[in-house]
C-alpha cells in the first residue's frame, strides 16, 4: 500500500493548462443567493417544506463528508480538532470527530427532513488506524452502513489494496488471505461506490457504477462519482494495475448527458479532488472579497469546466474545509464543498428541487459546514461496533513499542515526526547495510501525530502499536538503493518542481542531511544546491550514496521519478517495524524520546 499525500494536485497531461490558470491567483466569486425562491415563482407556487410535494418547490437535504480514512474512534491530536473563527476575528480550536458522534449529529440533522440524502466524496477507507486497517477496513464499511450513507465516490485510497479488494468491500465476502473475522460473512457496502472515470483497461468500462439516482415521491437527484485523474501517480503500481483513470471533467460531462437523457436534471458530482481555501477555519467565508481570499487548487479549474447541468460539487482529497461558490461555464455561481477529513465535519446543503422543471433552483441553494462536536451523546450502535472490533484488535494494538516525552507533531514543512521516522529508516538501513548514508520520507505517508497523553490505559508518554499503525498504516517496506550525488540533488529539487511545482512536497530527511529551501525563488531553484550537505560536507555529484526510502518512493511515487532510478536494491522490513525497532532501542519509561527540533531544513521566506 502506498504512503500518499492527502493533498496531491498532480494533473497529468490534461492538467497542464489548469496550473497555468491557477498561477494567476486564487478565485473569488460572489456568494450564492441564500434567500428566497427564484423570482418566477408565483404566490401559488410555494415551497414544500419536507412534506409530500404539493407545492412546486421541494427542499432536499444533502448531508456530505469526505476523507474519513477509517477513523472510527476520535482522531488524536491536531487530527481531531478544527479551527473556528469567532465574531471578533480571533480563532479557537474544537475537538471533533469519531463515528459515535458523527452518527448522532447526522441523525439529529435528519430529524424532520423527509427528503434527505447522505453522500461522500471518497477515501472512506485506506490509510486507516489499526482498528479498521487491521481488518482490511471491514469495520468502516459496517459503520458507514449504520450511518445510512447513500452513495460515495471512490478516492485514491480505495485502490490501496487494488480493484479486487475494492470490489470485495462493495459486494462482500471474506478476505482472500485473512478469511472471515467472525462466524458471519462480511456483507459489503449497502451503498454504491461510484467510479465513473476508473476503467478496466481490457473492457474500457467503469469498474463500478458510474452514477446513481436517488428517488422519492417524484423527486430525482443523480450522483456522478469520480476520483482524481492523477490517482496512478500517488498509489502503488500494483494497486492500479489494469486500470485507466480518465479526465474528471470529461467524465462528469459525459454522464451528465446520460442522466439528462434519462430525465434526471438535478445532478450532484462527487469528486475526489479538492482545493486550498485562504483560511484554515472551517467557517471561513470563502466568497469574501479581497486579495488572496477565496480558494485555489485543482478543484477551481474543474468547477469552471464541469457542465452547468451539474448543480453542486461535493469534493475532497485535500482534507480542507470549504463552502465556496465558483462560476460554472455559463458564468453562474455553483456550490462547491468539502468537509475537511476524519469525520470532524459534515456539510449540510439544502437543494431546492423544482418539480415543474425537475431541476435544482440554483439561486436558492444553501450550504454550511457543521462541526462533529463531542458534546452530544454517543450513538450506542457505533459504541457497540467499536467495542466488537477493539476486542479483536486489542492483543495486537495495546502492546507498547516506545516512550515519548511530549507530543511529536506531523505538521509543518519539516515536522518533528518526519525527522523521527527518517531517523528510524536510516537506522534500519544501517542494519541492512552499514554503508547507508541517509533516509528520505514522503510527508503524505505520515498520517497522524504521536501524542503524549494516553489514549487508553497505557499511560501518558507510552506509544502503542496501534498508535504507530495510525502513523504509518501502509505496510511499505524500507528499501535501500544507490544514487549518485547528482541524483540526490535532483531528487531534492523534484520536491518543488515538475509535478510538485504547484504544491511542493517536502521530503522529511534523516539526521546529518541539511539544506536551505528558499521560498522566495521559483521552481527547482527553491532548493539551494550549494547548501545541500551530509554531515557537514557538500554532496559530491559523482560520488555514490546509499539511500533508504520506503517502497512507494523507491518506485518513483509522489512525483519523484529520480528515486525510482536507484540501483543495487535491498528490501528490508516494513516501515512500521523500522519505527518500532527505533523507538524500542532508543527509549524507555525513564528515558523517553524527546520531540526532534525539526531544524534540518533552513527555510527562507
Amino acid at each position: 500500500m502506498p504512503a500518499t499525500s492527502p493533498a496531491h494536485p498532480d494533473r497529468r497531461r490534461r492538467r497542464t493548462n489548469r496550473f497555468a490558470a491557477l498561477a494567476a491567483g486564487v478565485v473569488t466569486v460572489g456568494a450564492l443567493a441564500a434567500a428566497g425562491l427564484p423570482g418566477s415563482a408565483s404566490a401559488g407556487e410555494e415551497r414544500s417544506e419536507g412534506g409530500y410535494g404539493h407545492g412546486r418547490y421541494q427542499d432536499v437535504q444533502l448531508l456530505s463528508f469526505n476523507d474519513l480514512h477509517g477513523n472510527l474512534e476520535p482522531p488524536a491530536g491536531s487530527s481531531g480538532r478544527v479551527t473556528e473563527t469567532q465574531p471578533d476575528g480571533t480563532t479557537k480550536t474544537i475537538d471533533a470527530g469519531g463515528v459515535e458522534y458523527l452518527a448522532t449529529h447526522l441523525r439529529q440533522a435528519r430529524k424532520g427532513e423527509k427528503y434527505s440524502i447522505t453522500a461522500a466524496g471518497g477515501d472512506m477507507v485506506g490509510a486507516s488506524p489499526l482498528l479498521s486497517g487491521l481488518f482490511h477496513d471491514e469495520p468502516t464499511i459496517e459503520a458507514l452502513n449504520k450511518l445510512d450513507l447513500d452513495v460515495t465516490s471512490v478516492g485514491n485510497h480505495e485502490f490501496d489494496e487494488g480493484a479486487k479488494e475494492l470490489g470485495r468491500l462493495q459486494n462482500g465476502g471474506c478476505h482472500p488471505k485473512d478469511g472471515c473475522y467472525s462466524d458471519k460473512k462480511f456483507k459489503g457496502a449497502d451503498f454504491p461506490y461510484l467510479a465513473a472515470n476508473v476503467l478496466d483497461e481490457r473492457t474500457k468500462k467503469p469498474i463500478l457504477k458510474p452514477y446513481w439516482v436517488w428517488k422519492k415521491n417524484g423527486v430525482k437527484v443523480g450522483f456522478i462519482g469520480v476520483t482524481l485523474e492523477g490517482t496512478p501517480d500517488i498509489v502503488s503500481a500494483e494497486g492500479v494495475k489494469g486500470l485507466a483513470f480518465k479526465d474528471e471533467v470529461e467524465t462528469i460531462n459525459k454522464y451528465a448527458k446520460v442522466l439528462q437523457k434519462q430525465g434526471v436534471k438535478s445532478i450532484v458530482a462527487l469528486i475526489h479532488e479538492g482545493g486550498f481555501p485562504a483560511s484554515t477555519s472551517y467557517n471561513y467565508d470563502c466568497d469574501s472579497p479581497g486579495a488572496g481570499d477565496g480558494i485555489s487548487g485543482p478543484i477551481v479549474d474543474i468547477a469552471k469546466n464541469v457542465t452547468p447541468q451539474v448543480d453542486a460539487l461535493v469534493t475532497g482529497h485535500t482534507h480542507n474545509a470549504y463552502v465556496c461558490s465558483i462560476a460554472d461555464p455559463a458564468g453562474k455561481p455553483r456550490m462547491v464543498t468539502s468537509a475537511a477529513s476524519f469525520g470532524r465535519l459534515y456539510t449540510d446543503t439544502t437543494l431546492t428541487y423544482d418539480r415543474r422543471t425537475g431541476d435544482i433552483a440554483r439561486t436558492a441553494v444553501k450550504s454550511a459546514n457543521r462541526v462533529v462536536t463531542r458534546d452530544v451523546p454517543k450513538a450506542p450502535d457505533m459504541t457497540e461496533l467499536i467495542g466488537k472490533w477493539n476486542t479483536l484488535a486489542a492483543p495486537i494494538g495495546n502492546r507498547a513499542i516506545g516512550y515519548i516525552s511530549g507530543d511529536i507533531g506531523n505538521t509543518g514543512t519539516e515536522s518533528p515526526l518526519g525527522d523521527l521516522i527518517a531517523d528510524a529508516q536510516l537506522a534500519h538501513g544501517k542494519q541492512l547495510d552499514p554503508e547507508t548514508d541517509l533516509a528520505l520520507m514522503n510527508p503524505g505517508g505520515i498520517r497522524a501525530p504521536l501524542t503524549y497523553a494516553a489514549k487508553g490505559a497505557e499511560g501518558d508518554g507510552v506509544v502503542t502499536y496501534a498508535e504507530g499503525f495510525t502513523v504509518q498504516p501502509f505496510a511499505n517496506t524500507v528499501n535501500l538503493q544507490n544514487f549518485t550525488g547528482a541524483q540526490v540533488v535532483q531528487a531534492l529539487k523534484e520536491q518543488v518542481s515538475g509535478p510538485n511545482a504547484a504544491a511542493p512536497k517536502i521530503l522529511q530527511v534523516s539526521s546529518g542531511l541539511t539544506y536551505t529551501l528558499d521560498l522566495t525563488k521559483s521552481g527547482a531553484d527553491r532548493v539551494v544546491t550549494d547548501s545541500i550537505k551530509l554531515n557537514g560536507s557538500a554532496i559530491d555529484p559523482s560520488a555514490t550514496y546509499r539511500v533508504a526510502t520506503n517502497s512507494f518512493l523507491a518506485g518513483g511515487g509522489d512525483g519523484f521519478p529520480t528515486l525510482g532510478q536507484g540501483t543495487n536494491d535491498v528490501v528490508g522490513a516494513d516501515d512500521l517495524t523500522a519505527l518500532e525497532q527505533y523507538l524500542t532501542a532508543n527509549s524507555s519509561a525513564s528515558n523517553p524520546v524527546a520531540p526532534p527540533k525539526a531544524d534540518r531544513i533552513t527555510i527562507v521566506k
